[in-house]
């Protein structure tokens, strides 16, 4: 009984751990911005967000857009300075219904980036995932007011 029991286990462990290939479609979906086909528009507007999230969203652009270092310490800092960004949002946000669920569609896939970005090991890593940060930053307003 108790060789079966191990192998049961072993078997478990083997196939809770992800694929090469899903590993590769997680870290292409970083660089991506999939999430654009999940979001939703409200009747064809866009939805009303309140100030401080739109606010958060302007510090967030204006940290991308002054940044120019060339160096992993300055993409590692670049994370640290967008993720308070993205805290201020999720801390002030007060938005409730189908234009949160649709925030958290945008935001959701920004905070895997943030997070790989903090842990990037290559600048050229670190540059292509600012660049996808970038777009799914400036996507935001295609979507809310």
């Amino acid at each position: 009984m108790k060789p079966i029991f191990y192998v049961l286990m072993l078997f478990a462990l083997v196939s809770c751990k992800p694929t090469k290939k899903q590993e590769a479609a997680e870290v292409n979906d970083l660089y991506s911005n999939s999430w654009i086909q999940e979001i939703k528009l409200d009747n064809g507007k866009k939805w009303q967000a309140n100030s401080e999230t739109n606010e958060g969203v302007l510090k967030m652009q204006n940290s991308i857009k002054d940044f120019s270092s060339n160096t992993l310490e300055g993409y590692y800092e670049l994370a640290e300075k967008l993720n308070v960004d993205k805290n201020y949002v999720i801390k002030n946000c007060t938005m409730k219904g189908d234009s949160h669920d649709n925030l958290h569609v945008w935001l959701l896939p920004l905070i895997a980036k943030l997070d790989a970005l903090s842990e990037a090991n290559t600048i050229e890593e670190a540059a292509k995932l600012k660049q996808s940060i970038e777009e799914n930053i400036n996507e935001y307003a295609d979507y809310f007011n």
